[in-house]
């Protein structure tokens, strides 16, 4: 097996009320930046696991967002490779 390292992005789904993005972009707007037009706030969660191919990694990252790291009701998630990380495997 080899270790892997796996970026994964959670985000508001499209249309859905997005509180925090809200009062960032306000805030920005009272800052002088009135050229934002919107603000989505996510979140990114970075995987370090073993697995015997990178297919079978980003599989269970997949598996873990849509049990566990993302809310399929309100969130979309993204899953791709950072890279292999030097000695490990066995």
């Amino acid at each position: 097996m080899s270790q892997y390292r796996l970026e994964v992005r959670v985000k508001p789904r499209p249309g859905l009320l997005d509180p925090q993005g809200k009062a960032i972009h306000h805030s920005l707007n009272s800052l002088g930046w009135e050229g934002v037009s919107d603000i989505r706030v996510g979140k990114a969660i970075y995987v370090d696991m073993e697995a015997d191919s990178p297919d079978a990694a980003l599989e269970a990252a997949e598996a873990m967002c849509r049990k566990l790291l993302a809310n399929p009701v309100t969130e979309d998630f993204e899953v791709s490779m950072v890279g292999e990380l030097e000695g490990a495997g066995s």
